[in-house]
């Protein structure tokens, strides 16, 4: 059996037996939306990347530790050590995220959607909505902007965002509904054209 084709479980058990390809294809497997999801947040490349490394060496430490509970939601769990760094940094730093309109940020995180063979016509378009898409929620508030990220770019249900975020289920879809409303708005202000 491929290792690509192996569940998060299977591979996680590969790595306690000593096969160390195993943690590598799992942080392989779940790196982008992981680090976007930390980029998204603290808006700073080089602190992104430092909780992005300090989140894998808790995960390696806790799975080596033992500590590990599978439940089929390895992503989630790493997605809960990555939210608790970023919390924990900014309470370090006395400081909360701050939306900044960054224009040479090297990271998209719309990098990680699926283009379909699109004329380069169609793909330029495609780039230049997620452009726009991406600075309108920028201007969310930050509870809104971390559950629409969870929800669309990381795929997690509301369920694992209200575990995540440590709020009710309720909480998050209000933030989520919230997100969704001001979107809304933000794009009938400024007469914002999303269609191709």
């Amino acid at each position: 059996m491929k290792a690509q084709t192996l569940s998060d479980k299977e591979l996680i058990s590969r790595y306690l037996k000593g096969d160390h390809n195993g943690l590598e294809l799992l942080i392989h497997r779940h790196k982008n939306r992981i680090y976007g999801y930390i980029l998204m947040i603290v808006k700073n490349k080089e602190l992104a990347d430092d909780i992005f490394q300090d989140t894998f060496i808790k995960v390696i430490n806790t799975i080596r530790g033992g500590s590990y509970n599978e439940e089929g939601k390895f992503l989630q769990w790493v997605m809960r050590i990555a939210h608790n760094l970023i919390i924990d940094h900014f309470r370090k730093s006395k400081r909360i995220p701050v939306i900044e309109n960054s224009q040479n940020d090297d990271y998209n995180i719309f990098d990680t959607l699926d283009v379909n063979d699109a004329s380069i016509e169609d793909k330029m378009i495609t780039e230049q909505i997620h452009k726009d898409v991406k600075k309108l929620i920028e201007y969310l508030p930050d509870e809104q902007r971390e559950v629409l990220y969870m929800r669309h770019f990381a795929e997690m249900s509301f369920k694992d965002i209200a575990e995540t975020t440590n709020v009710s289920i309720n909480t998050a879809l209000g933030r989520m509904r919230y997100a969704l409303i001001n979107l809304r708005k933000i794009i009938e202000e400024n007469n914002v054209v999303l269609t191709a």
